[in-house]
């Protein structure tokens, strides 16, 4: 059984993966700080790992839209790991529609897929079971069919990233990578900078920027208390 090269984020000491990755024979981990996602195996499967409860208050202060939409523009085979049960969420304060429209963005129109586990050792075992089916699959297909993705490839991933983006079609997701050269860039770019885009006008600037940079208190109509 080959070795599966694992690096995980640092950050991820407390969540208990990395000892559990560590139990398992055939897997080799190591720690540093990742620029994206908690777990890079073999250097192509990347992996992004979320309790319930972290999932809540990355929807409550803004930043899972904004993961998710760096995520979905990685060229590397992605998914994000929802860790617990769903009871999990009963202390978040958020509502089960705002939960549910969560998941339909990052799966339907970002393309992330969404695996579940229950505790951090289903995460490990999932994430290493990923890797060798991958080797499988790969030891039968055609090497051309797992190169790299061509630009074209590319741009087309970063026009369906931006079309998510509230008002914004074809013509005008052109224009913004035309202006800003990257997602990354339009993502950090301020309200004046966006609205002297062609197409985009203060209206649209203000929708985007509420949608990657919004904060907790524009969210309490999710709020149980009512």
């Amino acid at each position: 059984m080959a070795t599966v090269q694992i690096t995980a984020d640092d950050r991820e000491h407390p969540s208990g993966v990395i000892e559990a990755l560590r139990k398992h024979d055939g897997a080799e981990v190591s720690v540093r700080r990742l620029p994206l996602g908690d777990y890079l195996l073999d250097g192509r499967l990347l992996f992004e790992r979320k309790t319930w409860r972290d999932f809540a208050v990355s929807l409550k202060d803004g930043r899972l839209f904004e993961q998710g939409l760096r995520l979905a523009a990685s060229p590397l085979l992605k998914a994000m790991i929802i860790e617990g049960r769903s009871n999990d969420l009963a202390e978040s304060g958020m509502r089960r529609e705002a939960v549910q429209g969560a998941l339909i963005s990052l799966n339907l129109f970002l393309g992330i897929p969404l695996l579940r586990s229950i505790d951090a050792e289903e995460s490990a075992r999932l994430m290493l079971y990923a890797a060798r089916q991958f080797d499988h699959i790969a030891r039968q297909t055609p090497p051309r069919l797992f190169k790299g993705k061509r630009p074209k490839g590319k741009r087309k991933i970063q026009m369906r990233i931006l079309q998510s983006l509230p008002g914004i079609g074809p013509h005008i997701a052109h224009n913004l990578l035309e202006q800003f050269g990257s997602i990354e860039a339009v993502l950090s770019a301020d309200e004046q900078a966006l609205a002297s885009v062609a197409g985009i006008g203060a209206g649209r600037a203000k929708s985007i920027r509420w949608a990657v940079g919004e904060q907790w208190a524009s969210y309490s109509l999710f709020s149980t208390d009512e």
